[in-house]
């Protein structure tokens, strides 16, 4: 089975769930089909193939760029049997290809379009474009997979003309073998964190979509011992970015201990802040599952997330970790549930050894492939 894989992120550049995700996909798939992957950026290696926007849209809104480059991967994928594209950005890649080269084209949904209203600030008219490619690669494509339950809810709410036998849900997975306890401290002392002192941890971009200024406001009421780092980066808008930047000083000014991180760090660096964290903090107001969130748990550390999206699904409230609504009150929750898990240290650590257990014992990548390979299997008889 020849099988084409299309994304804009791909190691080493990756910088979202979706690229985590289609990094140990990818890992995973290449032993089960014959796979060749398609993605942003300069270049070309063995199984991989690199795409740039094309130069006379140098400059443009980064909408039209997204598109010159799906043109340029559908150009390349003649002789693939079966199309499997990721996010917005590839997936009309994915549709233009597959009617071009007559094969059957597979839409896995990592989030949705018209779920992220907050990004007409970033991309301007392009939003306009992207919900465009999204709702048309989506309605036409053979299968659809959703990352979790809840984000099937949301494909067929925002979709309501696609049939629902299409849409199949295989969660996000995790390496448990490199996502696993660290004791070492080396990259705490490189950062400056008291590895002494207990801190709350979080990592991520910052975008509206990960309620970042949430978290910093919910922080100056938490207990004042406990230091706070946010390795953080990749702001989306010079909006956001000047929002994160004045909360972050004014946090500063109220409490010692807070580090930001500013850009992506090695993962041996993430896996060992993570390892000794007293707590991961997850403050999303939209998440279609959360990988960051099994990253955490893989580590051994409990998590303090929000109740949306396909969190649920994976962060066990009361087991694993502690869930907060996303209402009114949802910085106060978020302070209240930091104060408790980094008050009850016993309670903790359990939460964080049933976290390893639950990342270890449901979301291998080894099963998310074997999955994902079936689901190809079955569209290939059928087509």
């Amino acid at each position: 089975m020849r099988v084409g894989l299309l994304t804009r992120e791909y190691p080493p550049d990756v910088y979202g769930g979706a690229g985590v995700h289609v990094e140990f996909l990818a890992r995973e798939l290449a032993s089960l089909v014959d796979l060749e992957v398609h993605c942003w950026g300069e270049g070309r290696g063995v199984g991989v193939v690199r795409h740039r926007s094309w130069s006379a849209l140098d400059g443009a809104n980064d909408a039209l760029r997204t598109l010159s480059v799906d043109l340029s991967m559908a150009a390349a994928l003649q002789g693939r049997e079966l199309l499997h594209s990721h996010t917005w950005y590839a997936g009309l890649a994915g549709h233009v290809a597959g009617l071009l080269h007559g094969v059957p084209h597979v839409v896995t949904a990592h989030s949705l379009e018209p779920l992220r209203p907050w990004k007409a600030e970033q991309l301007g008219g392009g939003y306009a474009l992207s919900g465009w490619a999204e709702r048309t690669a989506v309605e036409a494509a053979d299968a659809v997979i959703a990352v979790s339950g809840a984000m099937r809810e949301d494909i067929l709410g925002c979709y309501p003309a696609l049939d629902p036998a299409r849409v199949h849900v295989v969660h996000n997975g995790i390496d448990t073998r490199l996502y696993r306890p660290d004791p070492g401290t080396d990259a705490l002392l490189r950062h400056g964190i008291d590895p002494t002192r207990p801190y709350v941890l979080f990592v991520g971009r910052i975008t509206r979509q990960k309620g970042v200024p949430h978290l910093l406001r919910a922080v100056r009421d938490i207990d004042p011992g406990a230091q706070v780092v946010l390795c953080a980066g990749a702001p989306d808008t010079p909006g956001i970015d000047r929002e994160f930047r004045e909360l972050f000083e004014a946090v500063s000014r109220t409490r010692a201990g807070v580090f930001w991180i500013p850009r992506m760090l090695p993962r041996t660096e993430i896996v060992q802040l993570l390892s000794h964290a007293a707590v991961f903090v997850c403050p999303s107001v939209y998440e279609p599952l959360g990988i960051v969130n099994l990253e955490a748990m893989a580590c051994g550390t409990p998590v303090v997330a929000s109740r949306v999206g396909g969190i649920p699904e994976v962060v066990a409230d009361g087991g694993t970790g502690l869930l907060v609504d996303v209402d009114e009150g949802f910085e106060e929750g978020l302070a209240r549930a930091l104060d408790s898990v980094l008050g009850d240290p016993a309670a903790a650590r359990r939460m964080g050894e049933a976290g390893r257990v639950r990342a270890v014992g449901e979301f291998g990548w080894d099963a998310v492939a074997r999955r994902t390979a079936a689901l190809y299997e079955e569209i290939l008889k059928g087509a």
